[in-house]
This record gives C-alpha cells, sequence and structure tokens, in this order.
C-alpha cells in the first residue's frame, strides 16, 4: 500500500526588494520536504505547491486563496513580511487552515492560525539593547521600512532604551525597497550617535549600509568598533548583496551559520532557512500522529495525542530558541554573545523591567 500523499503550500516572493530572504526560505522548506519524503518510518509524502507573490503585497491573499481552493493543501509555509502575513491571516481562518512563519517579528500576534518559528522581540530586539548599550553606549539613531515591522521594532526599542536612560537621536522609514538613503545618512552623521538599530528590509538596507560604509571612510566615529549597525533580521543570506560594506555589522538570531545549538545535527546558511526547515519538520512530526491529520485544525492538531511533545507553545504558537549575537567579521557572523534559549513571549506578557504595560497608552481625542 502506497503513502498517502500531502500537499503543503510554499507562498515565497523568489523576485522583488527580500526576495535573498524568501530564497534562503525555500532552500529550507525544499530541504525538509527531501528528508521527510525519504524516511521510510513516516506515512506520508510531502508535496510543495509554490505560488510567488514577487514582493507585491497585493498578490499575497489571492495567491493563498488560490493554494486553499484549488489545493487539498491547509498548511502553508512562507510570507516574508509582517504585511503580507496579516494580509493572508483573515483567507486562514476562512478556510481552517495554517501559515508556517518562519522568520523574525515584531510580536504582539498570537493568531489560532499561525506557527511562529522564528525569534520574536523578546527573543531578538531585548537581548540586543542588554548587550548592545553597555557595550557601545544609549544614545540610538532607528530606521526601518515603512510598514508594521519597522514601527512596532522601534516602537519597542524607544521605550526600552528611554527606560534604561538612554536617547533616541532621530528616526526615519522609508517605503519598502526604497533607495532614498541620503537623509538619513546625514542626520546620522550630524547626530553621532553610538549605534543604529536597522529595521529596514531588502534594497533600502543593502543601500543605507553602503552608504553608511562611505561615511565611515571620512569620519572614523562611524566605523563599527565605535558606531555600528545592528539589526534583528540580517542574515548570512543577505551578505553577498552587501559586500565589503558587511564588515562589523552586528545582527541577533536564533542561528549563525555553524552554530549547533539549535536545530540539533544540521547545518544551515542562515537561520532563516534553519527555522523554515524546523517548520517542517515539526509539521511532519505533527502529521504523522494520525491518519488524516492534513484535515485537522491547527488547534485540533496541536490537541492530538503526542503533539505536546513537540516545539509548539499551544497557548501562543511560538517556540523555544537560542539567542546569538554575532558580528561580520571576514564575510561571516562570528558569534560575540550567547544567551540561553527563550520560549517566545509574544506579547512580552511575562514581565521584564521597565517594560510592563509596554503597549501605548491611548485617549480619547475629538
Amino acid at each position: 500500500m502506497g503513502k498517502r500523499q500531502i500537499q503543503i503550500g510554499l507562498l515565497l516572493s523568489r523576485s522583488g526588494t527580500y526576495s535573498l530572504i524568501s530564497e534562503a526560505c525555500r532552500v529550507g522548506a525544499m530541504s525538509a520536504i527531501a528528508q521527510i519524503n525519504a524516511d521510510p518510518n513516516l506515512a506520508f509524502t510531502l508535496h510543495a505547491v509554490e505560488r510567488d507573490p514577487e514582493g507585491n503585497i497585493d498578490r499575497y491573499e489571492p495567491l493563498c486563496r488560490d493554494i486553499l481552493d484549488n489545493t487539498n493543501a491547509r498548511h502553508v509555509v512562507g510570507c516574508v513580511t509582517s504585511s503580507s502575513r496579516k494580509e493572508v491571516i483573515p483567507t486562514l481562518e476562512r478556510a481552517g487552515a495554517t501559515l508556517w512563519y518562519t522568520v523574525p517579528y515584531e510580536g504582539f500576534e498570537a493568531s489560532d492560525h499561525v506557527v511562529y518559528t522564528h525569534a520574536c522581540p523578546n527573543q531578538h530586539l531585548l537581548p540586543l539593547l542588554d548587550w548592545a548599550m553597555p557595550t557601545y553606549g544609549k544614545r540610538a539613531y532607528l530606521t526601518g521600512s515603512n510598514y508594521i515591522w519597522g514601527w512596532e521594532m522601534n516602537r519597542i526599542a524607544r521605550q526600552e532604551i528611554t527606560a534604561q536612560g538612554g536617547e533616541i537621536l532621530g528616526e526615519r522609514y522609508l517605503p519598502v525597497g526604497s533607495p532614498d538613503v541620503d537623509l538619513m545618512i546625514r542626520e546620522i552623521a550630524s547626530a553621532r550617535p553610538d549605534f543604529i538599530l536597522n529595521s529596514m528590509i531588502g534594497r533600502s538596507q543593502y543601500q543605507f549600509i553602503a552608504a553608511y560604509r562611505e561615511l565611515a571612510k571620512t569620519n572614523p566615529h562611524f566605523l563599527p568598533e565605535n558606531c555600528p549597525i545592528m539589526s534583528c533580521n540580517l542574515t548570512e543570506c543577505e551578505l553577498p548583496a552587501l559586500g565589503d560594506a558587511a564588515e562589523g555589522l552586528v545582527a541577533v538570531g536564533p542561528y549563525f551559520r555553524g552554530s549547533t545549538a539549535w536545530p540539533e545535527g544540521h547545518n544551515f546558511n542562515s537561520s532563516h532557512e534553519a527555522a523554515t526547515f524546523t517548520a517542517i519538520r515539526e509539521l511532519a512530526r505533527l502529521l504523522n500522529l494520525c491518519p488524516d491529520a492534513e484535515t485537522l485544525s491547527l488547534s485540533e492538531l496541536l490537541r492530538v495525542d503526542g503533539a505536546a511533545e513537540g516545539i509548539v507553545d499551544p497557548q501562543t504558537h511560538h517556540t523555544r530558541l537560542p539567542v546569538l549575537i554575532g558580528q561580520v567579521e571576514g564575510g561571516e557572523f562570528a558569534v560575540r554573545r550567547q544567551f540561553a534559549p527563550i520560549m517566545g513571549d509574544p506579547y512580552l506578557s511575562r514581565g521584564r523591567s521597565g517594560l510592563e504595560g509596554i503597549a501605548p497608552k491611548l485617549r480619547v481625542v475629538s
């Protein structure tokens, strides 16, 4: 009797401003699928149904709907931006389907239809700032792409930095993919911060990092040993786009090439690749727990006998991840600090000095 065949969606932009991230996720997905399909102990094989939104936010929802309406897939792996993730969640809800989201994000979300296998702020931004401020100083300049990732990351950073007696010297946003970084560079040159928190994505950050490297050539204050650029989403998959300008960049994540703490027993080229591989391996484990598991909703799947032995927190659908801070040295990330694994806490609800009540205070206006 042959194995049953299970389709899963891959919704990844293989072109557009953040295609390098998508390609890294796809490599992790296809590697996991190949390994699963070669496993004689599993009762099924996985088959990828791929759709490419090409980095266009307006294409994510229709393509997600196409996967769910026209194939048997009830699990979709993908989306890179938080905007695209939020675009597809209503469609997933209507179909009773699940998104496996495998890149870092800004937190403050816990959907019944999403599993988050990369880091949220208590696993990236807060540890990064804990390390950065004693190391470099408390005067920061914030950059971001003009959408929810940039807004929320910088909101949390403002709260944390000022709570610890620091100062925000400037804050600027660019449309996703915009190369217009000159004003940012001029402001940074004038303000002379201790570090820059970079929450841009794709080509915008490539242009910014290259321009900042040129600034450092004329003013040693902006050399990475004095005033580094720091990021919560930069990985090895984007270093080829940066070339020599990447030297000295600081990033935080659960994995850098050559790490051994997570995932166990595997080597990857970036944390995006590792988190996507991990997502599909965990999905396969859950699907193998009972017949027809692929027809179950995520909440039902996480209640099946044996599901609790996996990596997904049934309350928040986040995972426990190590925290590594790395700095580019000779074209590779060298680990500067490593923290013990931390469970994802998307609403920062477990308490933290200076961060309780981090949500903005609201008032009625007329």
